[in-house]
């Protein structure tokens, strides 16, 4: 949708961002927490989003991993935001809702509706576009580069959201309750250079 933003358009629009400081991981409420290791085998940290994980190409949603998940975890929540979107608040992208409470990882594609949550316990929740699943990249063209946040949070004991919850909901249930949470960050823009950068980290074994 965005692709057909005019060049002269996104790069006026550049100064126009929603910042990082509206980021969930950076939420005051949410207290101090430990870290935990969340990385991808397509991508590394800091490096450009493969074409295929963006309205450009596929628009299925990158593989992840995650380890170090500290003893006393309930549940694990998924954010995936847009700080650079050209709004009041980050652009969200995903939602993943009680996955398993251990090192375990997302495979490619697997941020798709599934109506009241699967077999596992998990529930992907609605993005910004109220829709149930993974929004695809699709930054203005001429923009600038947009870092797309990949945010898991290990919690403690505590409420349930319901089926299908969004950013607001899972934000309120998680304060107090995080444990140690990770970011992992992947670039994309359009109408400029791209980069090539190094592919990923490996999955462990």
């Amino acid at each position: 949708m965005l692709e057909h933003v005019p060049h002269w358009l996104g790069s006026a629009l550049k100064g126009a961002r929603a910042g990082t400081d509206k980021l969930a991981i950076a939420q005051p409420g949410l207290g101090a927490f430990a870290a935990l290791r969340l990385a991808s085998p397509a991508f590394a940290n800091g490096a450009r989003l493969p074409e295929r994980f963006t309205a450009d190409g596929e628009g299925v949603s990158p593989p992840l991993f995650w380890t170090e998940i500290p003893e006393g975890t309930e549940r694990l929540a998924l954010i995936v935001e847009d700080p650079d979107a050209p709004a009041p608040q980050p652009l969200v992208h995903a939602v993943v809702w009680d996955l398993p409470p251990d090192d375990g990882d997302l495979k490619e594609g697997a941020i798709r509706a599934d109506g009241a949550g699967q077999s596992d316990g998990r529930d992907v929740g609605r993005n910004s576009f109220f829709g149930e699943g993974w929004l695809p990249p699709d930054p203005p063209t001429g923009h600038g580069p947009h870092h797309y946040a990949f945010q898991l949070f290990a919690l403690g004991p505590g409420p349930d959201v319901g089926d299908t919850p969004g950013r607001g909901a899972i934000l309120k249930a998680m304060r107090g309750r995080v444990l140690a949470a990770g970011l992992l960050t992947g670039t994309y823009s359009r109408g400029e250079e791209a980069p090539v950068g190094p592919v990923g980290v490996g999955a462990p074994a």
